[in-house]
């Protein structure tokens, strides 16, 4: 049986949580189960809207789809949404400008099906801890091309600028990745105000320590904000084969 848990915390610098958290252990639609983490970009309110309506139009769309193909089903859910909050930016001065990124999981069974857009993330943590999605942002396209290496990206002074968003243009390109999963296999979506915080490391260190998921999931959260806290600071963690994990 699937077990989870999330937190969303405002962090140590900001004054609004614009990021959105929504996860259900049991079936949305033709998904047996659905994790999103949203992270609102725009001007006063405008970037808590956007990841808020984005996450419940996307909510709303996979539960009411008929479609079986689960890349169908999200990709259809994250198109509406785009179109919504485009639609909304030109109804209401207020939300002009305004967009999210978005990733979001579903497991089947030993197989996870992930979608992102922008720079939330989605990670493996196993032996090891792999980032399955790609950020959607021009540091990591200058990485990706060879221009700059990742050590030097982590402190660039352009880190916070975004390819690709929902709501930032009127066709949206949404990637998707899938992954056979392996008994103890963590599966962890975030915003980037972990690991702007806290290096992949110290993620993996804690998220296969002593204690609870819960409270592992807490010392995430409480080391983003020892290390600075500078954004808010979205998590969730998915044990998908809780119930294989051999015990001795």
């Amino acid at each position: 049986m699937l077990r989870s848990y999330a937190i969303t915390d405002i962090g140590r610098k900001r004054q609004l949580n614009q990021d959105f958290i929504y996860l259900s252990e049991t079936p949305i639609g033709n998904l047996p189960n659905l994790f999103i983490v949203a992270d609102g970009m725009g001007g006063h309110k405008a970037g808590d809207y956007a990841s808020r309506y984005a996450v419940e139009t996307i909510v709303d769309e996979i539960g009411a789809s008929f479609e079986k193909n689960p890349v169908r089903i999200m990709g259809a859910a994250i198109g509406k949404a785009n179109a919504r909050i485009r639609q909304r930016a030109q109804e209401n001065i207020a939300y002009n400008g305004m967009g999210t990124t978005l990733v979001a999981a579903t497991c089947i069974g030993k197989y996870l099906e992930v979608a992102n857009v922008g720079d939330s993330r989605l990670y493996v943590i196993g032996d090891g801890i792999e980032q399955i999605t790609e950020d959607h942002s021009l540091v990591a396209e200058m990485v990706r091309m060879g221009g700059l290496d990742r050590s030097a990206a982590k402190n660039h002074p352009d880190k916070n600028i975004i390819t690709r968003a929902i709501g930032a243009r009127d066709y949206i390109d949404a990637d998707f990745f899938s992954r056979e999963l392996k008994p103890g296999d963590l599966v962890m979506l975030c915003s980037d105000g972990l690991t702007n915080m806290v290096e992949d490391e110290a993620i993996r260190r804690i998220l296969t320590g002593e204690g609870s998921l819960e409270s592992r999931v807490e010392k995430l959260v409480e080391t983003a904000n020892q290390n600075g806290g500078k954004d808010n600071i979205s998590v969730i963690v998915i044990e998908p084969l809780a119930d294989e994990v051999e015990h001795d």
